[in-house]
């Protein structure tokens, strides 16, 4: 794909007709009345960007502007400033001790976890950014030794932006409400250089009395509409560049987007475990879509919220939220035969 065919939105995402960005505006109509007229779908909004143009957007009970929670697809944007932090030298690689800048990691007691049998170990003293975004760390799972097992989980991604918004000066445990929060190098470093419109929370599952969110909870929470994610796609598809500037360094995003190594070396080769990279999903073994690139990769969340980068089509497909689960190889098929 030629990169100087690329774009990037001002204020507003520039259009263009299917044909004039190599896409087949018949195959996108067809594609268009499946998804507004085939009653067995959940409402949703798609959106297709094609080198940085809206090509294509059909939304069926949902209005462009509306916010949703962009959930677990947030880890993506959470890996984006671990990166950024790297390189600004904030940490000296994500193979370093989370307990060397974020001492609190530890001071979980048995009995203030989130849920029975949980709480921070001594094994967790070992734990690196590197395991957190990988989600291989353990953290707070007995039996579980730092980087050996590949186990989904919110609360070692509380912890990396509770490490970095404490190394920024955004995060407090003592005082969580005081600080602006992750939230705040979020807009400095991505929100406000894309020209992003979201805004955030910050959330927590039902806990105990006494279970110490302060240290592993209050989830970055991004409310966020479609359009807004397109922007956080074509960010990732173009690798951490946006018009000119390289905001995310480069090594980290192709790094973060392919399965995380100590995965490979240390999980069984199931579609799970060996789709994921540092806070992303990833296509690289084709064990998440077959029939898709490999390169493809996507940022992920509860409530079908999914952002489909291929770097190589200067694709992006936005389903916020979509019928991904069901449907997401033949969204991105009908698109990529076009």
């Amino acid at each position: 794909m030629d990169d100087t065919r690329r774009v990037f939105p001002g204020a507003s995402w520039p259009r263009a007709q299917p044909a004039d960005v190599g896409l087949d505006a018949g195959a996108l109509g067809d594609l268009g009345r499946w998804l507004t007229e085939d009653e067995a779908l959940n409402d949703h909004r798609v959106l297709v960007v094609r080198d940085g143009h809206l090509a294509a957007e059909w939304e069926r009970g949902f209005v462009t502007e509306h916010r949703r929670r962009l959930a677990s697809a947030a880890k993506s944007v959470y890996s984006s400033i671990l990166g950024i932090a790297i390189a600004e030298g904030k940490i000296p690689t994500a193979d370093a001790r989370v307990v060397d800048y974020y001492p609190e990691l530890l001071d979980v007691p048995e009995g203030r976890g989130p849920k029975e049998g949980r709480w921070a170990f001594a094994k967790d003293r070992d734990v690196t950014f590197r395991q957190l975004i990988s989600n291989t760390s353990g953290y707070m799972k007995p039996g579980e030794q730092p980087g050996t097992v590949f186990h989904y989980q919110t609360f070692g991604m509380n912890i990396i932006t509770h490490a970095l918004g404490t190394i920024y000066g955004v995060y407090d445990t003592d005082d969580p409400g005081e600080e602006p929060g992750f939230g705040e190098l979020i807009d400095r470093y991505i929100k406000g250089p894309v020209g992003g419109s979201w805004r955030y929370a910050y959330t927590n599952f039902d806990h105990a009395p006494g279970a110490r969110v302060e240290v592993f909870g209050n989830y970055c929470q991004i409310f966020i509409d479609a359009r807004d994610m397109a922007r956080l796609g074509w960010l990732w598809a173009n690798y951490g560049r946006w018009d000119g500037e390289q905001l995310i360094p480069e090594d980290w995003m192709r790094e973060a987007s392919r399965v995380a190594p100590m995965i490979v070396e240390n999980c069984p080769k199931e579609k799970r475990a060996w789709s994921y990279g540092y806070g992303f999903w990833t296509n690289e073994y084709g064990l998440l879509w077959p029939d898709l690139p490999r390169e493809s990769f996507a940022a992920v969340g509860a409530g079908r919220q999914l952002i489909w980068m291929c770097p190589s089509e200067g694709l992006v497909v936005v389903q916020g939220p979509g019928p991904y689960e069901e449907h997401h190889d033949e969204i991105c098929m009908r698109i990529l035969e076009t």
